[in-house]
């Protein structure tokens, strides 16, 4: 098993950025003599909620994503705080990114953003027949368009590149999958 060739040493925390730590992890590998580190970013948990409203529409965001210094369309989603349940988590942010609310969330699975370096799992949830009950209440760092397409163009969203963020189409292929990019969901 890969895993047992691997020897923790050491864990030195670089800088903790509030939504996340930046650590330098040394290990060493049977066989070597010598050790390496790794850099490992430990934050929280993360959800993210696909919302499908009654009509077949699923109600998607669109805000300014600081990384790629452009507005993406995403599904509502964000951190887990201390203590919450990743389902109350997905409802509540349903509630503050666009005024939708469930009243319950399917869990469609979990997946890691980013395993090589991050140590969180982003928990994702389907939401079923939401309806509007006012408006949004994003914090104030925040501005956030609230879009309803029907769920059958998100494939070609992603197709054309409308749809970028890896987490969010994750998400919707834990949904259903697709039969390629511009296919149909299952």
């Amino acid at each position: 098993m890969p895993e047992r060739d691997w020897t923790f040493v050491s864990r030195r925390l670089v800088t903790d950025e509030g939504i996340f730590r930046l650590y330098r992890d040394r290990f060493r590998l049977e066989g070597r003599e010598d050790e390496k580190d790794f850099v490992v970013l430990d934050g929280a948990e993360w959800v993210n909620v696909i919302p499908l409203t009654a009509k077949g529409e699923v109600v998607l965001i669109r805000q300014f994503r600081h990384g790629l210094r452009q507005p993406t369309v995403e599904i509502p989603g964000g951190l887990v705080d201390p203590g919450e349940d990743p389902a109350h988590a997905a409802r509540r942010e349903l509630a503050e990114e666009t005024g939708y609310r469930a009243e319950s969330v399917e869990v469609l699975g979990a997946v890691a953003p980013n395993p090589a370096i991050q140590s969180n799992l982003c928990h994702c949830f389907v939401a079923r027949d939401v309806q509007w009950s006012g408006p949004a209440r994003p914090d104030g760092w925040e501005r956030i368009e609230v879009l309803c397409r029907p769920l059958d163009e998100v494939p070609g969203m992603i197709a054309r590149g409308e749809i970028v963020h890896a987490l969010v189409v994750a998400a919707f292929g834990l949904l259903g999958g697709f039969e390629g990019l511009g296919g149909r969901p299952r």
